[in-house]
């Protein structure tokens, strides 16, 4: 099966006017497709009906530079990160439109001590654009990516749950890479930023064997990025995305080294989300009857970089053509033939109790946690592990993303054991962020909301917050909810209120305007947290988490 990885960042040489990331995944060991593969028809759904069609986008969470492959009757989609731990989660399907996140293949930010948050910090670093491959040769998941420019890190696993762990460490970057396994088993890796080269690995894939410059982007086309690596038909097909706004590909008869030759896939294509972005920087996968669809992902901040899902057709002379929909990304398709699903997926939204003792891979601590204190089971305890009054300094924050256009996260608390100059809450963080959360000065417990809390373009805190509004409590138990409106066209509003029944809920502080510069990558996601300014020691319960939407 063949895919590629892709990635996008801040790096000073990326130019990126809105930089999104993507995925593909094609099958290079799968049996050969037709030229023109047969029209998508109707699927079966996660609850056993047929669906007649789907609607863009697939996953309205913030899930860039995916690559995605199919193995057997399940897909598999790889998604970036950044700076939450574990990295590069895992995506499952078995019909291209509902997913579930099945586990990570990161388990660890373990490059170095930003990732810690611990005198230091990694934001916007860590998991770019990465490839997620398959090999039938020994059963194995390959993970693939670079890390601040310095190695390439490949990771290993024969189910996507885990265990994952690192084959190798490789000396040269391969960065928006692709991993592709041909089909006499060679791993070869398409990688680079406008000049792209394809690498080969040694049989073990520990090693580089080789590596060769393929092409150069035209300047009138600008940057290419993003590389996808597939074969299919015998021919090889580089799957670049143009940063934000396009997607080429290359195509070679005479091998995985070229020559290529380049055509646009497309170019300023309106997409399936009003307000939002170009489809790109996606990946291509084959369905077991041998329909084809490209998974790409659609810029629409506040909440992220969101997957959208179109089919594709072949030219009689091997290129690639997006199906479209009154000359745009369709915001709805038929569905996809394909086989029932074994069962249905587990959704995305609802509710979290914490049961038992890890946590959900819907879960990512902002940069690694410390993991002496935090725990599981009969709800999430966070106990503080920083002394700072900077939320973006503290450890342990967990995080969740939020499901568009607009959804609800609900926490039940039980703050007794706080201490004098402990935080908590729920953020809506990024970098321009608010909460709503206890503060405890004095014996004295209060609801604040607060606001202003930024960084600026080095990801430095610039301001740590300022109570809009605050409200005394008693008792030992809190509902805390924030509403997130992420639709990209509209006003953006995140709103806080709190309750000390779970039922009558109160507003407090004005409407958060979520900030919708893509410079921070990752969309906005809902946070809990546990912070001291004071002295370690306190602690709060998480007894219950819902996302829930209108």
């Amino acid at each position: 099966m063949d895919l590629s990885c892709s990635d996008q960042s801040d790096h000073p040489s990326r130019r990126r006017a809105l930089a999104v990331a993507t995925g593909l995944a094609a099958g290079a060991l799968l049996p050969p497709a037709a030229a023109t593969p047969s029209a998508a028809a109707p699927a079966t759904g996660p609850a056993g009906a047929a669906a007649a069609s789907y609607t863009n986008p697939v996953i309205w969470q913030d899930f860039a530079d995916l690559d995605v492959i199919r193995v057997g009757d399940t897909y598999y989609a790889s998604a970036s990160t950044m700076h939450y731990s574990p990295g590069a989660p895992v995506l499952r399907s078995y019909d291209l439109v509902n997913w579930e996140i099945a586990g990570h293949s990161v388990p660890v930010l373990d490059f170095g001590a930003k990732y810690d948050l611990n005198g230091a910090r990694g934001y916007v670093r860590g998991i770019w654009a990465s490839s997620l491959a398959y090999r039938p040769s020994n059963r194995t998941f390959y993970w693939l990516g670079q890390i601040d420019f310095a190695r390439t890190y490949i990771y290993t696993a024969t189910a996507v749950e885990g265990p994952w762990n690192r084959l190798t460490t490789l000396s040269t970057p391969y960065y928006d890479a692709g991993l592709l396994v041909d089909t006499d088993d060679t791993l070869y890796v398409a990688y680079g930023n406008t000049t792209i080269h394809v690498a080969q690995l040694s049989p073990d894939g520990r090693t580089q064997v080789r590596t060769q410059q393929v092409f150069t982007t035209p300047s009138s086309v600008g940057t290419l990025e993003g590389s996808r690596f597939y074969k299919i038909n015998g021919q090889y097909y580089i799957f670049l995305t143009r940063p934000a706004n396009g997607q080429y590909i290359l195509k070679s008869s005479s091998g995985p080294f070229g020559p290529y030759t380049m055509r646009q896939v497309l170019l300023d294509l309106p997409g399936p989300i009003p307000g939002g972005g170009v489809p790109h920087q996606g990946g291509l996968v084959r369905t077991q009857n041998g329909a084809w669809y490209y998974l790409a992902f659609v810029d629409a901040y506040p909440g992220g970089r969101v997957p959208a899902l179109a089919p594709v057709s072949w030219t009689s002379d091997g290129w690639p053509v997006v199906q479209l929909v009154n000359g745009a990304w369709g915001t709805s398709y038929p569905s996809p033939a394909v086989p029932p699903p074994p069962r249905q997926v587990t959704p995305m939204t609802g509710v979290d109790t914490f049961d038992g003792t890890t946590l959900s891979p819907r879960w990512e601590w902002n940069h690694n946690p410390d993991n002496t204190k935090w725990s599981a089971g009969n709800g999430l305890t966070l106990r503080t592990a920083t002394v700072t009054d900077d939320l973006y300094g503290a450890r342990n924050t967990l995080t969740h993303r939020i499901q568009g256009p607009t959804s609800t996260a609900t926490v039940q608390l039980d703050h007794s054991a706080m201490r004098d100059g402990d935080r908590a809450g729920l953020a809506l963080l990024r970098d321009s962020s608010a909460w709503i959360g206890l503060k405890r000065d004095g014996g004295v417990t209060r609801v604040v909301m607060v606001s202003g809390l930024t960084m600026d373009g080095n990801w430095n805190t610039t301001g740590t917050g300022t109570d809009l509004a605050s409200a005394p409590v008693s008792g030992s138990r809190i509902w805390l909810r924030a509403n997130a409106d992420i639709r990209p066209g509209g006003p953006r509003p995140g709103r806080f209120s709190y309750s000390t029944d779970g039922i009558t809920f109160t507003r407090l502080g004005p409407d958060f305007s979520l900030g919708n510069d893509w410079r921070f990558f990752m969309g906005y996601r809902f946070a809990l947290f546990n912070h001291a300014t004071r002295a370690l020691g306190g602690a709060v319960r998480v007894t219950r988490f819902e996302l829930s939407t209108p």
